[in-house]
């Protein structure tokens, strides 16, 4: 007697040919879990455009962002410069393609920072807990009443207006978020049997803490980092919008935001496209960010 193959027993077999075929790991399911999440893969092309757009500043920019042309002050986009030119006559597109090479490394390297100094209490807190986890985030308390923006204010008024000191404000009032958000994820892991297995035989606290613990928590650590690199980006702008962070003529979005208010009733464009970069940059962070919510931890859909 033959076999009646229904769609059902077809995409059965098809499962079972793709697992025979390949091992199914965490990572590979995570990946399929985010291509099914539209939004996600549309935030994760976004960022990935406006990094070529950065590395490819060079290529892509019809002018420098330095050059003026006094012959075409303020003229609204056309051909010749597609979101029109500025007070001083420079390209506002030019600038803002190369607004990408400081907004999106200086987000990216704060969160790295913060990672770094606030990953490590956080994981130390969390590990050890008592009184270091009491002490530790009392004093990240303390330092969390003061609002992030007035702490960077702050910073950036004592160590002076620079791409560098900026970085250091910034990460300085981005490693509180940061320690929270590590503990929490090294309190989910900490207490499972694996954990315990290592203590029983004697491996060190941080072989446990590097080797067993953070890869089993990086899901919530990377979900959190992408999300702080869209909180970096719009603390960038606010800064250099209120004049304490870049200053012209270095291309800033919120620089060249702040250049552009001036002259917003007469022409509003030189304040429209620098806001839409911020403003894509931001959402496709936030929606990539989502994404990888949904893909390394399910039960959090």
């Amino acid at each position: 007697m033959s076999k009646i193959n229904t769609p059902a027993m077809e995409k059965l077999k098809k499962k079972n040919k793709y697992n025979e075929s390949g091992v199914s790991t965490p990572g590979k399911e995570a990946w399929k879990r985010l291509r099914r999440n539209k939004t996600a893969m549309a935030g994760m092309i976004i960022v990935l455009f406006l990094l070529a757009v950065a590395v490819l500043a060079d290529v892509i920019a019809p002018y420098g962002y330095r050059d003026q042309d006094y012959s075409a002050v303020m003229q609204p986009p056309s051909a010749a410069h597609l979101f029109g030119t500025d007070n001083l006559g420079r390209d506002i597109f030019s600038r803002c393609v190369y607004g990408a090479r400081y907004s999106l490394p200086i987000g990216v390297i704060c969160v790295l920072i913060g990672l770094v100094i606030g990953g490590g209490l956080g994981l130390i807190a969390a590990y050890f807990g008592g009184h270091t986890d009491n002490i530790i985030m009392r004093i990240i308390d303390v330092i969390q009443a003061i609002p992030s923006t007035m702490l960077c204010i702050a910073l950036v008024a004592i160590l002076d207006n620079g791409m560098w000191q900026l970085i250091v404000a910034i990460a300085a009032g981005s490693i509180q978020g940061m320690t929270k958000s590590v503990r929490a994820a090294i309190f989910m892991v900490r207490n499972n049997e694996y954990v315990d297995s290592s203590k029983s035989i004697g491996v060190s606290d941080g072989k446990i803490m590097l080797r067993h613990l953070v890869p089993n928590a990086v899901g919530m650590i990377v979900i959190n980092a992408v999300g702080g690199v869209s909180s970096n980006i719009l603390t960038i702008s606010t800064l250099s919008y209120i004049g304490v962070g870049l200053v012209s003529p270095t291309p800033e979005w919120g620089a060249i935001l702040s250049e552009g208010k001036t002259y917003m009733a007469v022409a509003p464009y030189m304040v429209l496209y620098p806001g839409l970069m911020i403003a894509i940059t931001v959402v496709a962070f936030n929606l990539f960010g989502n994404g990888l919510r949904d893909a390394l931890d399910p039960r959090m859909k």
